[in-house]
């Protein structure tokens, strides 16, 4: 997947009941209401993954547009915040 001029990564991954929805680069990611950000923070600090949460989406196309609920240490770190669009945090993983 292209956005502005940049190659990402999407996934969908269709499950019983659910569908699993991310977006990354080499940098981070994004991903659907199942990321557990406080894991991330805590349990894998040490990794440092870039990544943000969005919820209630069911499409790529709404995983991009819906403002992130969750953020994670890292991702803050580098201006990502909550509220901020999948597509402009994705822009600033590059």
């Amino acid at each position: 997947m292209m956005i502005e001029g940049l190659p990402f990564q999407a996934v969908t991954v269709k499950l019983p009941k659910t569908t699993l929805l991310a977006v990354a680069n080499q940098s981070g990611y994004i991903m659907c209401g199942a990321l557990d950000v406080r894991l991330l923070n805590d349990q894998l600090a040490d990794r440092g993954i870039i990544a943000g949460k969005a919820v209630g989406v069911r499409t790529l196309e709404e995983l991009l547009n819906a403002p992130l609920a969750e953020v994670t240490a890292e991702a803050e770190k580098r201006g990502i915040q909550a509220g901020m669009t999948g597509r402009e945090a994705l822009l600033k993983m590059v």
